[in-house]
């Protein structure tokens, strides 16, 4: 079956939806260690949470990036997710979806969330011809994720690295087998238009 090019998958259950993070050790190893994120955690800047693990993994690369070596995956409720998909606006302008650029740009101002899709990855972090939900949180919707929204926190680097051993091994069918299984999420008719594309 083709995927469109445009849709939100995520391991998800009836409650809740887990999307991936990376961080230094020092904020990474805290907020799993606790299940919230730790007092150094800005929460004054936007931060990105992604649906797509292997996206996470070609963010991150594998967590072997500096500053990025914890990766963490992070449960949250369904609610929490659906209000900031409500609550968010492109990160980009789109002449077929926005009245005129002005228009985006005030979006852009009152908007608590950022969509960006980009090119979902294979185990070999190549692109595909598809792509994959990033979701920017700042402002409310940041303080919401953090203080509201959060069930559990995991440290999956551990898999990230035995994925990515996997794969410089050439094993992609073992490595298939470990990874999270993402499926489409449900997206309801009253949610903006960038997400229905």
């Amino acid at each position: 079956m083709t995927e469109p090019e445009f849709r939100v998958r995520a391991r998800h259950t009836a409650d809740t939806v887990t999307v991936y993070q990376a961080y230094r050790p020092e904020i990474g190893g805290p907020a799993a260690r606790d299940g919230r994120f730790p007092a150094a955690w800005k929460r004054d800047r936007m931060t990105w949470i992604k649906p797509s693990f292997l996206w996470m993994m070609y963010r991150c690369g594998w967590g072997l990036k500096e500053g990025q070596e914890t990766v963490l995956a992070v449960e949250i409720g369904r609610d929490g997710f659906e209000w900031a998909l409500r609550n968010s606006c492109l990160s980009h302008y789109v002449p077929e979806l926005h009245e005129s650029r002005t228009a985006w740009q005030r979006e852009l101002r009152r908007s608590p969330a950022r969509v960006q899709w980009d090119p979902e990855r294979d185990l070999r972090l190549h692109p595909l011809p598809y792509r994959s939900l990033q979701l920017g949180l700042a402002g409310e919707a940041a303080a919401r994720y953090a203080d509201e929204w959060i069930v559990g926190i995991e440290d999956v680097t551990p898999l990230a690295t035995e994925v990515h051993r996997l794969v410089r091994a050439g094993d992609l069918d073992a490595a298939t087998g470990l990874l999270p299984e993402e499926r489409p999420y449900p997206v309801a008719d009253e949610l903006p238009a960038h997400l229905r594309r």
